[in-house]
């Protein structure tokens, strides 16, 4: 469809406000926190109800036409990327908290709601909103829907799929259905689950109920300080199995502890090889004992140092530099390229190492900031994108990485999605039966493939070349590693 009619469609279709199309207006949608991979839409939409939702779904599945949601782009994989023939469809007006139950404790939301907006709207109740990715403060909790969001403390209260109760959703021929509902189980098909982290692919997200916990009645925090990777890991792998479950327990490297020092100014030790900053909360004799037994497993496994959290202040200053810590990694390199996979915990030593060896193969920096208690890895390579082929390198050496963590037993992303920025490992780490499935499903929710079409599954077609060049590509072999 040529540009001219189909701006004059959705002219008809909605109000003049709710509709961009002059090149200066959409560029700001051009992409999302992947800036290396950019497309310009044909138009955006921009709407204010659910019903111009359904009837801009409609149409453009009569026509074929794509559709890329969109909530706050802060999505790290492409995700949220146009399609050059094709519209965006933005939620940033869904933004308001419609009901708050405290009996039952829950809360109706818009998608385009911020993430932090839930806590701050119900700390007055003693309540929060468990998952909290770094973003909070900026993110949506349909783009959270979408990717699967976890966050640091996601360890013990667990993903948004485990957060969200019900979901209102339009289809692609713009039909609203409903996907879970008040209570904690409902029948059928969990097709709640379903929606939750598929990026945009099976249905617009229109209102979500979230689950809101009661704010532990204390928490305290401990920061290890470790000269060995693998004490570290060790130190990880001793107190999951110990039996004691944190509400966060992050790992940072050396240069990602600097870089978060400078920037954020939070005591950290500039000197550590690594840290680890380990969250307790609970009632004040749990956390005691608690604190106390994981002082002491840090301490065996190796830590010169353990403090400990003496007040509320202390303890979000300890949180500081790791929230920080992708800006903070941002003052010290022109570029640098997140990556996003998951590895079992025991695996974290083998695979830091890895990563260390490729890392100085590739003569590329890596700062590593993570979410050690489950494993999920935030390697942030630094590179420079005015130097001729360096970009280049950063890809292949991303896609290395993720291949580690598949070859050591984990998976290609945790929390960030596949987008664009993954297909070629999906190829790595699902067979073609397995990709035929994940193709059917697609199939039976949007059969004219409309919704965020190229994203998130790789063609069987893709991954074929893919892997055939793979074979012959000449890439660096990745770091010998304990197989599963």
């Amino acid at each position: 469809m040529r540009a001219p009619e189909l701006i004059a469609e959705l002219r008809r279709l909605l109000p003049a406000d709710c509709l961009l199309s002059d090149v200066e207006a959409l560029r700001p949608y051009e992409c999302d926190g992947l800036t290396a991979y950019r497309e310009l839409p044909l138009a955006v939409v921009i709407p204010t109800d659910v019903d111009q939702i359904c009837n801009v779904m409609r149409y453009c599945e009569t026509h074929g036409l794509p559709v890329v949601a969109r909530g706050a782009g802060t999505s790290l994989s492409g995700g949220a990327r146009p399609h050059k023939d094709g519209i965006v469809l933005s939620l940033a007006r869904f933004n308001q908290i419609l009901a708050i139950d405290p009996t039952n404790r829950t809360a109706r939301v818009q998608p385009g709601v911020r993430n932090l907006a839930i806590s701050e709207a119900v700390a007055h109740l003693g309540l929060y909103y468990a998952p909290d990715p770094s973003s909070q403060i900026a993110c949506s909790i349909g783009g959270n829907v979408a990717e699967n969001a976890g966050g640091i403390h996601c360890l013990k209260y667990g993903l948004t799929v485990h957060n969200v109760l019900k979901l209102e959703v339009v289809l692609t021929n713009g039909q609203r259905v409903t996907l879970g509902g008040d209570t904690p189980d409902t029948p059928g098909y969990d097709l709640l689950a379903l929606l939750n982290g598929s990026e945009g692919m099976l249905g617009i997200v229109t209102e979500v109920t979230v689950r809101l916990l009661p704010r532990p009645v204390t928490a305290q925090a401990l920061l290890a300080v470790f000269d060995e990777v693998t004490q570290a890991g060790d130190a990880v792998a001793a107190v999951i199995a110990s039996g004691i479950v944190p509400a966060g327990l992050e790992m940072m490297d050396n240069l990602a502890i600097r870089a978060a020092e400078e920037f954020a100014a939070c005591g950290y030790p500039v000197d550590a090889a690594f840290i680890l900053i380990c969250e307790l909360d609970g009632t004040e004799s749990e956390v005691s004992q608690q604190v106390e037994r994981v002082t002491g497993l840090f301490l065996e496994k190796g830590a010169r140092e353990v403090r400990i959290s003496r007040s509320e202040d202390e303890r979000l200053k300890f949180w500081s530099g790791r929230k920080n810590a992708f800006p903070a990694v941002g003052r010290i390199s022109p570029d640098y390229y997140c990556i996003d996979g998951t590895i079992p915990r025991k695996q974290l030593g083998n695979v830091l190492k890895g990563i260390a060896s490729l890392s100085e193969q590739y003569g590329l920096r890596v700062a590593n900031v993570f979410h050690a208690g489950d494993g999920n890895l935030h390697p942030l390579i630094l590179y420079d994108a005015s130097q001729p082929d360096e970009f280049r390198r950063t890809e292949e050496l991303g896609g290395q990485i993720l291949e580690l963590c598949v070859h050591a037993g984990g998976t290609i992303t945790g929390e960030h999605g596949v987008g664009v920025e993954k297909l070629n490992q999906m190829c790595v780490q699902f067979s073609e039966p397995e990709l035929q499935q994940f193709h059917a499903l697609k199939n039976a929710f949007d059969p004219r493939g409309v919704l965020n079409p190229g994203k998130a599954v790789p063609t069987l077609a893709r991954c074929a070349e893919f892997n055939a060049m793979h074979v012959h590509a000449g890439q660096l072999p990745l770091p010998e590693i304990e197989r599963f």
